[in-house]
């Protein structure tokens, strides 16, 4: 039997523990899961695309069944690479459904042997997103309890140089 690979996409700037609740809750369902990074083409982001592959890989250190890389182009086209089967997209709120309802429905257009797996983060992660713990940590807030700590270390580092 084919082994079972999803791919979880995005931009992770930075990568969360609501990132992080979402790939441990899609290894209870996949062989194995790749986090896809991908450059951040409609926003600025705070990290590089290098720091932000780091950073996971650093905060992931000891999962053997994630892998994570960073990709370019199609979705699509990168998933038939790796031979997934599954994107993995969370949903928080109703506001976040009908944008991935929409790209949801292109990658099928585009390659309709590919599903699209949506997953909710834990209640204590449903609040949060990548551009609020960035507004916190730019004001000097905690985020202690919002990231992985290699990306708190980060996250300080890179506003006390501003």
């Amino acid at each position: 039997m084919k082994k079972k690979i999803a791919i979880y996409p995005g931009t992770f700037d930075p990568f969360t523990n609501g990132h992080l609740d979402l790939v441990l809750r899609s290894l209870r369902a996949f062989e194995e899961v790749i986090v896809a990074v991908a450059p951040s083409m409609k926003k600025e982001p705070l990290f590089t695309t290098e720091e932000r592959l780091s950073l996971i890989k650093r905060s992931l250190v000891g999962y053997k069944r994630v892998k994570i890389e960073i990709f370019d182009g199609l979705l699509v086209d990168y998933v038939k690479q790796k031979k997934g089967t599954v994107i993995i997209r969370g949903l928080r709120a109703v506001s976040d459904f009908e944008y991935e309802l929409q790209m949801a429905l292109m990658n099928r257009r585009l390659n309709p042997h590919i599903e699209t797996v949506f997953l909710m983060p834990s209640e204590e992660y449903s609040f949060l997103t990548a551009t609020i713990v960035k507004e916190i940590a730019s004001l000097g807030g905690p985020v202690k309890e919002l990231v992985p700590t290699p990306v708190e270390e980060e996250l300080k580092a890179k506003f006390a140089k501003r």
